[in-house]
């Protein structure tokens, strides 16, 4: 019988009442534990340890084109070699299930074989990078060699794999790029294009061409003020001179029909008149002042040679030499003609200038607008040949990255140790199954004493006593035997609802 409360003393009592059964279950479950380990199968386990190399050359010279962690490759890469597609030829190369081949599905076989290879992370130490260092490949068999074979074999597919996936992306990385740098270097040319004829139609009229605009429009403006001015005096001297030459050639005709002399006088009067008045404004070197000396000169000489004698007949050779205009005439002509010609030089100098003005100003004007769309265009064009660079620096970083991928210098899997040939099974361990028959033993026979106990109804304590009876109870238990001499036990009263008495 067993009590809802029991004190340690009291399971060293049912352990010395029960020891037996305890210790032959013990002792018995050692062997039994044996004898099972020597009947089940042996199971063989071959080992790989693979460890991750970085690539020789830094990070920060070449960019790794494969980002993906070493788990995320790792998991991808063991879903693609544990793949039917992958261990369907392993189980017919080795002979793995050659008696079930025929009889059980492949795809039975193949799960088998996938729950026989563990795939499994080696973890970093602490203080260390996050990223696994490696990768242990385990294969159970029935057969060391098989194990060995398979092991071996499922390594070498995890490193070619891995060489074959680093170079197919970087391959496509590459390509991709390339495409990419073609798609923005269309884009470049025609941006490039439209700046070309944007800045030859807007010629003159760049935001950069605003100061230099500006300068040659004051430039421009002085010189039509300064052409302005010569055209003004050039006019004044034409008149002038005109007015000259019509005085001298009226003298000269007068002196051929024998003009008055007094006339003459007079002509000379208003000429020296005039005279003092040019030279009270300007100096001798003044054209004007220098016109009217000339003229006063030959006016001079005229009166000069009338007064010197009469005429002769008109059809004589002197009155022929007469007819020739004299030479001041000629001077005043050549004047004349002079002045024209400045005129007109002057005039379409200033037709020009204006029209250069003009243009010059539009340009001003428009420079606003201009700019505007300039901005734009440069802003498009900037924008594509910034896209162009970077797509090109990484275009050859992926190309220097495929080329380090081809020549094994990237991050590439190496094996630190090779499938072993396992010389004792990994399964079933002996020791563990005696060990494993010694605790089971130990157990089942703690598990017997407990169920005996509670089957057990026997009354052994005044506990038993009070359990059984749900009473306080006070009784005389008198000693028999041997013991009849010693007093009698006196058990404790115990006070409760009611005193009972057996």
């Amino acid at each position: 019988m067993i009590r809802s409360e029991l004190k340690p003393a009291d399971y060293i009592v049912i352990l010395k009442r029960r020891w037996i059964p305890i210790v032959v279950l013990t002792l018995i479950g050692g062997p039994v534990g044996y004898a099972v380990s020597r009947v089940l199968p042996a199971r063989y386990t071959s080992q790989t340890t693979v460890l991750v190399q970085p690539p020789t050359v830094p990070d920060t010279l070449v960019p790794p084109v494969v980002s993906a962690d070493i788990d995320q490759q790792l998991a991808s890469m063991k879903e693609q070699i544990l793949s039917r597609s992958r261990l369907e030829p392993l189980i017919r190369q080795f002979g793995l299930y050659s008696g079930d081949v025929n009889s059980v599905p492949m795809e039975a076989l193949v799960g088998k074989l996938q729950k026989a290879i563990s795939v499994s992370g080696i973890q970093p130490m602490q203080g260390t990078s996050r990223t696994l260092p490696g990768f242990n490949v385990t294969v159970t068999w029935d057969n060391p060699l098989k194990a060995q074979q398979v092991c071996g074999t499922i390594t070498s597919m995890f490193i070619d794999e891995s060489e074959r996936l680093r170079q197919q992306n970087s391959e496509s990385t590459t390509q991709f790029l390339t495409q990419q740098l073609n798609v923005a270097k269309a884009k470049l040319d025609d941006q490039n294009a439209k700046l070309a004829a944007f800045q030859s139609r807007y010629l003159g009229s760049l935001p950069d061409d605003d100061k230099n605009n500006l300068n040659i429009l004051t430039g421009l403006t002085a010189q039509l003020t300064a052409a302005t001015e010569s055209v003004s005096r050039a006019q004044q001297d034409k008149s002038f001179i005109e007015s000259s030459l019509s005085q001298a050639v009226q003298a000269w005709q007068a002196s051929r029909t024998g003009a008055n002399p007094v006339d003459l006088q007079q002509q000379l009067a208003q000429l020296q008149s005039k005279l003092a008045d040019l030279q009270s404004r300007y100096t001798d070197n003044y054209p004007d002042v220098i016109r009217t000396k000339a003229d006063i000169a030959a006016l001079q000489k005229q009166i000069a040679a009338q007064s010197a004698g009469p005429s002769t007949t008109s059809n004589s050779p002197k009155t022929e030499q007469m007819a020739v205009e004299p030479q001041n005439i000629q001077q005043l002509r050549a004047q004349l003609h002079s002045s024209e010609v400045l005129i007109s030089q002057k005039t379409a100098e200033e037709a020009e200038l204006k029209h250069q003005i003009a243009v010059y100003e539009q340009r001003v004007q428009a420079s606003p607008d201009v700019e505007q769309q300039y901005k734009a265009l440069t802003l498009g064009q900037e924008a594509a040949l910034k896209s162009y660079n970077e797509l090109q620096q990484h275009r050859d970083e992926a190309q220097m990255a495929t080329d380090l991928e081809k020549r094994q210098e990237g991050e590439t899997f190496a094996i630190l140790d090779p499938a072993n040939l396992p010389d004792q099974p990994s399964f079933p361990n002996r020791l563990m199954f005696i060990g494993g028959g010694f605790a089971g033993g130990l157990a089942l026979g703690f598990g017997l004493a407990f169920l005996g106990e509670m089957r057990d109804t026997s009354i052994r304590t005044e506990q038993d006593v009070e359990f059984a009876l749900r009473l306080p109870v006070i009784v005389m238990v008198p000693a028999i035997g041997p013991l009849a001499t010693s007093k009698p036990k006196k058990f404790t009263p115990s006070f409760g609802q009611g005193i009972g008495e057996n």
